[in-house]
């Protein structure tokens, strides 16, 4: 195991680090939880993913001994949300799941009691994607607000629908953790090492930065499973959440 991960998993007190399976088959996820096990505890699986493999990727991931971000994002009429959460949420080593916040109270709370029937794994609200920026709020009809705004407007509500958290960018992290509380649980994808390409990321952090904004996890996907070597990738990502040696 690379020097960077040995001091972290003596007992880091970082942020933890959720590595997105961000790939089109089984085959390739199973090669990366083979690789990454040693070192990550949990993995997102997304819609690329669930489109192509669904319960067996859950399955695969849960049989190594892992847990799972459902990043599905359901965002429908309540009724339809709450029955396709009282499946996922009871699903094999489903530790978190999403929906949109947008989709409003009445969707939140019936997303929040559907997965206190199934379980209790964690649910999150989607607020506002990291690929978009406020000309794209606008272009959606959201023109009131800057991206901060829209964010905090939206975490408040899935606080008091009794969501456990948000998934936010990491720009955002700060305002949503002094609007909402030390207790609720902040997920920031848009997070890459100094260096990396964004890609179709827009709203970014490096990991070092959104531990200091006060993540909880934070989602790294292509600069770890698209590197030479994802473990020694992963390690570094690590390090980093956990601050100077």
């Amino acid at each position: 195991m690379p020097g960077d991960c040995q001091r972290v998993r003596a007992g880091g007190q970082g942020p933890r680090l959720i590595v997105a399976l961000d790939v089109p088959g089984l085959d390739r996820a199973a090669e990366l939880v083979r690789q990454l096990a040693p070192v990550v505890d949990w993995f997102k699986i997304g819609l690329e993913l669930w489109a192509a493999a669904g319960r067996e990727a859950l399955e695969l991931v849960a049989g190594a001994g892992k847990q799972v971000f459902l990043d599905v994002k359901f965002h429908d009429i309540p009724a339809t949300v709450a029955g396709a959460g009282r499946v996922v949420a009871a699903l094999p080593g489903v530790g978190m799941w999403n929906v949109h916040a947008a989709g409003g109270e009445a969707m939140l709370r019936e997303a929040v009691a559907a997965n206190r029937e199934a379980g209790g794994a964690r649910l999150l609200g989607v607020t506002v994607l990291t690929s978009l920026d406020e000309a794209d709020l606008e272009a959606t009809g959201i023109r009131a607000f800057s991206v901060t705004d829209q964010v905090l407007v939206l975490a408040r509500l899935c606080l008091k629908a009794g969501l456990d958290g948000v998934v936010a960018s990491p720009r955002e992290v700060a305002a949503v953790r002094k609007a909402c509380g030390p207790d609720f649980l902040l997920v920031t994808p848009g997070v890459r090492p100094a260096g990396a390409d964004a890609h179709d990321q827009r709203r970014v952090m490096t990991p070092a930065a959104a531990a200091r904004a006060g993540a909880d996890f934070v989602v790294v996907g292509r600069p770890i499973t698209a590197a030479p070597d994802p473990l020694a990738a992963a390690c570094r990502v690590m390090a980093e959440l956990e601050g100077p040696a």
